[in-house]
């Protein structure tokens, strides 16, 4: 038999190949003939196909966000978060301080506590702005992701849920603002602190300051998670995890 029909025979065998070793599943277009025989003749397992892959990078960001939303919309989420506990502006380091020195320091405590509750009760709205995104995501767009760095779908999240979010963000965390009486306790910590003497009070819209830190926690969580699915095998809960990001 000639090199070239020994080729044919091989190649008119690779369906059964791929219906040994890959569980009767569908490979449809994913590989050419060559490059299916050598993957099938180097390791029993089915190689990854474009649909697989995709579908793993779905279930991972589905439960990478599922986590993040659990854990920043929690009690305590924000608060005991170092990493993304909201403090006071910068600009209001001298009024804090003030503050502190004429015995007014619970309060500003109580105000960084009013801020941090009302990000953990808006971040649960996330979820389903994420989930969204997860479902208009393309092959294309999953391929780029899984090739892509430490944080590719993180940032793939950033460009194409943050103005959504933002929308949806903005007007629950002023509501939880004032279940959580951050506008109350905000009024009386400037009221004490234009008491004093020569100060002037910094200008802060307090909405958009909450909203931008919970954001900027969300995205930071979700960084984190995306890392532990892409670095720690005990991250990847699912069978389909552990094929895809294990290749």
């Amino acid at each position: 038999m000639t090199p070239g029909s020994r080729m044919k025979g091989i190649l008119v065998l690779l369906p059964l190949l791929f219906l040994m070793s890959a569980g009767c599943k569908d490979l449809s277009g994913s590989l050419s003939p060559e490059e299916a025989l050598r993957a099938v003749l180097s390791t029993p397992e089915r190689p990854l196909d474009a649909t697989t892959v995709a579908a793993g990078l779905k279930e991972a960001l589905q439960i990478g966000t599922e986590r993040t939303v659990l854990a920043t919309a929690s009690v305590d989420g924000f608060l005991a978060n170092q990493l993304i506990r909201i403090a006071l502006p910068e600009q209001f380091g001298t009024m804090a301080k003030a503050l502190r020195t004429v015995g007014f320091g619970s309060q500003v405590d109580a105000l960084e506590v009013a801020m941090n509750r009302a990000a953990e009760r808006a971040a649960g709205e996330a979820k389903t702005v994420f989930w969204n995104a997860i479902r208009q995501m393309t092959v294309a767009d999953a391929f780029e992701i899984l090739n892509g760095g430490d944080t590719a779908a993180t940032s793939y999240f950033r460009d194409r849920t943050e103005e959504t979010l933002r929308s949806r963000f903005q007007p629950i965390v002023e509501q939880k603002m004032g279940e959580v009486g951050l506008y109350r306790i905000y009024g009386d910590v400037v009221d004490r602190y234009r008491a004093i003497p020569f100060v002037t009070t910094p200008p802060l819209d307090l909405g958009d300051y909450v909203t931008d830190k919970s954001m900027n926690g969300l995205f930071l969580v979700l960084a984190q998670e995306e890392k532990r699915i892409r670095e720690d095998p005990l991250a990847r809960t699912t069978e389909l995890l552990r094929r895809v990001f294990g290749r």
